[in-house]
């Protein structure tokens, strides 16, 4: 194998990196690593949406290789009551 074959993990991680900043989902927070044979997905995203997405083009770009993932929604909203201070 070349070092720029498309098989290789290495390859494949990055062309996700690449797919990800150029989608409109825009999330500059998601991590993408290889962890041996293993690439992992993680990092807070927005919403539930954005994390289905991020899902979609991570298993579109990584197959057939082994991924794992752990995406965690954040909520950038104002809090709804004021918080109680001791």
């Amino acid at each position: 194998m070349s070092p720029h074959d498309p098989a290789l993990p290495e390859y494949r991680a990055q062309h996700l990196r690449e797919r990800l900043a150029q989608e409109d989902i825009a999330e500059l927070g998601v991590r993408v690593e290889l962890r041996g044979p293993t690439v992992l997905v993680w990092g807070p995203v927005s919403s539930a949406d954005c994390r289905e997405t991020i899902l979609r083009i991570a298993a579109e770009s990584l197959h057939p290789l082994a991924w794992r993932h752990d995406l965690t929604v954040v909520s950038a909203r104002p809090p709804d009551r004021e918080e109680d201070l001791p």
